[in-house]
């Protein structure tokens, strides 16, 4: 059964409303109609002992194939039923396996318009994973955040792949000179044991994996940095005091090599108990019990003006609230959305605009005063928020497949255009780059 994602969150499309102004702002650059800003200096080795200027992508890893080697052997993600048809796609993106090799690639039923076999990637393959690496690292892009869902882990062939590609981001973040840090994902997970659970993960990640161990791990104030997605959400399970239970422990109360520095994936309404919140009043101590917030906006606004009244309305007093609470704020930027494949919607549901969309947040967020950023996502093909390459036109896609190409919008981009994007917004992040409001990248 497919299990829902951090990125499968109820989606409440805020209504377009007339869009606040972004003027620049102090510090902030407007380059003139024939500037174009100067090339930024990416980090060869990240500095992985602090989160603040901190870009990092959500990594799923979620995608096997069948004779990848895996204990699942089988189209996880990419397809329903184990069917690799056409008619039984998930996704919404078609990734560019133009620079896989032979050994990275997978077989499915479907054919190029030249009637070549289409081939898809595996996550459980190190070598594909290591090269995910060296593309963030080519565009400046430091790190991941690795999503763990605790519902799979329960699974003995499920828990034994995705070992497989932590170690492989692992070797990845290790080999390239990124970070990379866990997520976990609550969702699906019984809640009668979604406490013990998680604690017990946990230790095995650290004790046995030894994830914690590597150079590469991301740490924040000397301690080890931990995404928990999923608390408080309408639609997912916890009580507060399985939220807070977990919390403490996490932070405060285990042997000192489990703590960590708790980044809390929360609703986007988490300071007013509405929207996708949870309404009991004990949430609110528990989300300003995180060391950092970082709310969930995927789908929460489809446009400018959307993303600009956001700002208004609940950016800016987000982290005017945090701060009061004496916490760190982290907010989550996405290049569009589209989910026709896995769940019926619209084709193509928030257009990307070449890259405008995904701009337009990361001025905003930084523009407000935010300090460090998360991209949904690197690979979710799914939900059409990937950010790494993809088909550029429909005649690299499928045939017979109903697929988002990059031109949807009639922007002509290459395959890696949203790397460079999301590199820029990384080194506007770093100070690297001035800020502006364009779109510093050209295809």
């Amino acid at each position: 059964m497919k299990l829902p994602s951090a990125s499968l969150a109820l989606i409440l499309l805020v209504p377009a409303i007339g869009g606040v102004g972004c003027a620049p702002g102090p510090g902030e650059a407007e380059p003139g109609p024939n500037e174009t800003a100067a090339a930024p200096a990416f980090e060869a080795v990240v500095d992985a002992t602090t989160l603040e200027r901190k870009m990092l992508f959500g990594y799923q890893g979620w995608f096997l194939g069948h004779g990848d080697g895996s204990p699942v052997n089988g189209w996880t993600h990419w397809f329903r039923n184990d069917a690799p048809t056409a008619a039984n796609l998930t996704i919404d993106q078609w990734p560019d396996t133009s620079e896989l090799g032979a050994d990275e690639l997978y077989a499915t039923n479907l054919a190029y318009p030249d009637g070549s076999i289409a081939r898809l990637y595996s996550a459980y393959n190190a070598k594909t994973v290591a090269r995910h690496f060296a593309w963030m690292k080519e565009a400046g892009i430091d790190g991941v955040t690795l999503q763990r869902f605790l519902a799979e882990v329960r699974d003995p062939r499920l828990l034994a792949a995705r070992d497989q590609v932590t170690r492989n981001v692992q070797a990845g973040a290790e080999a390239e000179g990124r970070v990379f840090a866990i997520e976990y994902d609550v969702s699906g997970v019984d809640p009668a044991h979604l406490v013990a659970w998680l604690k017990a993960d946990w230790r095995y990640l650290v004790d046995t994996l030894e994830v914690t161990a590597s150079p590469r791990y991301l740490k924040d104030g000397g301690k080890p940095v931990l995404y928990l997605w999923g608390l408080g959400f309408s639609d997912r399970p916890g009580t507060p005091a399985d939220a807070a239970a977990l919390i403490d422990w996490l932070t405060t109360s285990a042997d000192p090599q489990y703590r960590v520095t708790l980044v809390g994936g929360i609703p986007a309404h988490w300071r007013t108990l509405g929207g996708d919140s949870k309404r009991d009043a004990a949430w609110a101590p528990v989300y300003r019990s995180f060391d950092v917030l970082s709310p969930w906006t995927v789908g929460r606004f489809g446009d400018d003006a959307g993303a600009d009244a956001y700002r208004a309305r609940m950016l800016a007093a987000d982290l005017a609230a945090a701060t009061a609470a004496g916490k760190r704020y982290m907010p989550v930027v996405f290049p569009g959305f589209s989910w026709h494949n896995l769940r019926g919607g619209a084709w193509n549901q928030i257009p990307r605009r070449g890259g405008a969309f995904y701009w337009r947040q990361v001025w905003n967020a930084v523009g407000a005063g935010a300090t460090m950023l998360k991209t949904a996502m690197f690979d979710e093909v799914d939900e059409g928020t990937a950010m790494f390459k993809l088909a550029p036109t429909a005649a690299k896609l499928p045939t017979g497949a109903s697929l988002v190409p990059l031109d949807a919008d009639g922007h002509a981009l290459p395959s890696d255009f949203y790397l460079r994007v999301g590199g820029a917004a990384t080194a506007v992040l770093r100070g690297d780059l001035p800020l502006s409001s364009t779109l510093p990248v050209a295809p």
